[in-house]
């Protein structure tokens, strides 16, 4: 029980579960669920029940590149786990031009318990050319597009001009 520790005695703080836990996802918007036939639907009757069968978690959940010198390209590795019972295809809407973000990652389905790695790369340029005191900021929520839902990546970086 959330009410009692382990001693047995009622706890003095409340018991903050996570959000995977809640039912819900921070930076996750729902799409309309439509049925595919050939969505490779697990149905055993063990899991039946359970509504939510495809699902990723991204690791980190957002991307911080720091302060970055302009006209440099820096990289970093998003890993995208599928933590769902089906395999499941997802596809990365690539960034406008101006953000200077570019996503690289082999497409096709994601077995269950399998992950792929997102590049996510940055061309750190200056985009007004106004003075901002020597530091710009860049910020950009890359949006990756599953079967059951809109995942959003917030990638941002200072770019020190």
């Amino acid at each position: 029980s959330l009410m009692v520790d382990v001693t047995g005695q009622t706890r003095r703080e409340k018991v903050i579960l996570p959000s995977y836990l809640q039912g819900e996802k921070p930076n996750t918007i729902p799409n309309k669920k439509i049925e595919d036939p050939a969505s490779g639907k697990v149905s055993t009757s063990s899991i039946a029940t359970r509504q939510d069968l495809t699902n990723f978690h991204l690791i980190p959940p957002r991307v911080t590149f720091g302060v970055l010198k302009e006209g440099c390209i820096y990289a970093t590795t998003v890993i995208m786990k599928n933590v769902g019972l089906n395999f499941s295809r997802f596809r990365v809407k690539q960034p406008p031009p101006h953000t200077g973000l570019r996503v690289m990652y082999t497409p096709g389905p994601v077995a269950a318990g399998l992950q792929v790695e997102l590049e996510i790369e940055i061309l750190a340029m200056l985009i007004g050319g106004k003075d901002t005191g020597g530091l710009e900021e860049v910020s950009h929520d890359i949006e990756i597009l599953t079967e059951t839902e809109t995942l959003l990546l917030p990638v941002k970086a200072n770019i020190l001009c």
